[in-house]
C-alpha cells in the first residue's frame, strides 16, 4: 500500500538532508523519538514499538525504513522531483495490500504528524 502527502512548501534537498536525520525526528513527531546510534542505523521509538531504522540520504531527500517490521515500512521526504517538483512529497509504503482499518488509520496520523511537522519545519 502507499500513502503521499504532498505538502506545499518549496526547499532542496540539500535543506531536507541538513534538518531531517536520525537526531532530529522528534522535531517532525510528536509519535517518534531516537535512541540510541547503531552500527549503521539507528534505534528509535515509533507508535508501534521500538525499531531497528535504517536512514539515508537519497536523490533528492531522505529515507527510512522500520528494518524490523512485518509490513516492511518505510517513508520518503523529498524535492524538486515529480510529482510536485516544486513541493515536499511525504511518500510511504508497506508491503501489504490490505491491512485492517485500525491500522491504516495509524499510518494516516504519522503522515499527518510528519506532515505538520514539515510544514512547521519548512
Amino acid at each position: 500500500m502507499e500513502f503521499f502527502r504532498i505538502i506545499d512548501k518549496q526547499t532542496t534537498e540539500e535543506q531536507l538532508q541538513t534538518k531531517i536525520h536520525p537526531k532530529s525526528i522528534e522535531e517532525f513527531t510528536e509519535s517518534m523519538l531516537f535512541l540510541e546510534n547503531l552500527e549503521n542505523n539507528f534505534k528509535g521509538l515509533t507508535l508501534w514499538g521500538e525499531f531497528n531504522i535504517s536512514y539515508d540520504k537519497i536523490n533528492c531527500g531522505v529515507r527510512f525504513a522500520l528494518l524490523d517490521c512485518p509490513n516492511a515500512l518505510s517513508w520518503t521526504i523529498t524535492a524538486g522531483f515529480p510529482p510536485e517538483k516544486d513541493k515536499i512529497v511525504l511518500h510511504c509504503t508497506i508491503n501489504r495490500r490490505e491491512k485492517p482499518v485500525e491500522f491504516i488509520e495509524e499510518i494516516e496520523a504519522f503522515m499527518d504528524e510528519w506532515e505538520e511537522g514539515l510544514k512547521n519545519a519548512f
